[in-house]
């Protein structure tokens, strides 16, 4: 459906962003600035280093996803309760909960059917009650279902028999909310470092390794998987995702998700959108079909047919931005903002946010800053191959344009 135009906000205007960035001292720390293209260059720690201050209804893992407090940053200086906040590459959600637990209207896309699974469940969740009453009645009723031999090397038989069912059961109906809320969970523990996981030992766990990998690494530490209790796996991760009580402004149920290429979106309406924040495919750092293949295998996706942009060359990664800026351009209203996430790859040799300024050329979005959040320590930075202890710098470099 499409969303109705944003109407202008009373959050803080886009031309007092820059003066603020230079004045933050949140965490004791004086802003560095310099400038480059003619845009300032703001660096800082904007938000916290520390991983677990977010809300509970976050905590599910997947590959390269930035952290709440980065789109929190912007959703409070660029929005008001109400205003619509998307997220085109959507990924798990961050974007999308964040923006709800703030009042706002979340709006995501992604070209993996997985995002929606992953985000769409937590926007409106359920009681802890329907979810445990539910886990009895598939726990006593699913009847056996067929299994690969194959994922014997991440599973116990008696786990991955229960895996199956519960497959199986989803791909039939998984119509309500419920449902989709344990396929959910299903989705975040299929693969782990610990007992909270379905399988044997393996990391990391926001991500498949292959069955080859994983032979090799039950060989190397002497491992057989042990049988796991996947209903109480599932009802103990529940909790711990239910644990923060929801704000009173929470905006339940308003989410809208859809699934496909962030360059073609015709169901978001013209300047309809408040505030974009978003992190694109970084060129061919992350292998996503490879990482969720087992994922893919849980929902019934066939990954190879998810049309994941891998770009092989920063030019050809250049225009894919550009084609996606100018679909930003027209579902933004006049004055919306967009905070574009990039990093640094390949051992910091490819800086992405030149690029990024490139791609906006032509395009009715001026350039407001170059923020860098830099910090000791971030699993993103670790996730791109980049060490910012030794190289004194962070993944968290974003490019923020305001739509004219």
């Amino acid at each position: 459906m499409d969303l109705e135009p944003a109407t202008q906000t009373n959050g803080t205007e886009a031309e007092g962003f820059a003066a603020g960035l230079a004045a933050f001292d949140a965490f004791g720390r004086t802003t560095r600035r310099s400038a480059q293209d003619g845009v300032e260059i703001f660096e800082n720690e904007f938000w916290t280093a520390k991983q677990r201050q977010a809300h509970s209804l976050h905590e599910v893992s997947y590959r390269a996803c930035f952290k709440p407090q980065l789109p929190r940053f912007f959703i409070e200086r660029f929005t008001a309760p109400g205003g619509v906040v998307y997220d085109p590459f959507a990924g798990r959600g961050t974007t999308l909960i964040e923006a709800a637990l703030h009042g706002r209207r979340a709006v995501g896309n992604d070209v993996n059917p997985l995002s929606a699974m992953l985000a769409a469940p937590r926007l409106d969740p359920p009681n802890l009650e329907a979810i445990a009453e539910r886990l009895r009645r598939l726990s006593r009723d699913l009847q056996a279902a067929e299994i690969d031999p194959e994922l014997l090397t991440f599973y116990h038989p008696n786990t991955l028999r229960d895996i199956a069912r519960l497959r199986a059961h989803f791909l039939r109906d998984a119509g309500d909310a419920v449902d989709a809320w344990l396929r959910m969970i299903c989705l975040n523990r299929l693969t782990g470092h610990s007992s909270g996981f379905f399988s044997v030992y393996t990391l990391p766990p926001n991500q498949a390794v292959s069955v080859a990998r994983q032979r090799k690494i039950n060989q190397q530490r002497n491992q057989v998987p042990p049988e796991r209790d996947v209903f109480a796996i599932i009802l103990k991760k529940s909790r711990a995702l239910l644990k923060d009580a929801l704000p009173a402004g929470f905006r339940r149920g308003a989410g809208q998700i859809l699934t496909g290429p962030a360059e073609r979106t015709p169901a978001i309406g013209d300047a309809s959108v408040d505030l974009i924040v978003t992190s694109p495919p970084f060129l061919d750092v992350v292998d996503y079909p490879a990482d969720n293949w087992l994922r893919c295998w849980f929902a019934g996706i066939a990954a190879e047919t998810v049309p994941i942009s891998l770009h092989r060359g920063l030019a050809d990664w250049e225009r894919f931005v550009a084609r996606c800026f100018a679909e930003f351009t027209r579902v933004l209203r006049p004055g919306g903002v967009i905070a574009f996430e990039v990093g640094e790859v390949r051992g910091g040799k490819v800086v992405l946010e030149q690029a990024v300024l490139r791609a906006a050329r032509g395009l009715e979005l001026a350039p407001l800053a170059m923020m860098v959040n830099s910090q000791s320590f971030t699993k993103t930075a670790q996730c791109w191959g980049v060490d910012n202890n030794s190289k004194g710098t962070n993944s968290n470099r974003i490019v923020v344009f305001e739509r004219r």
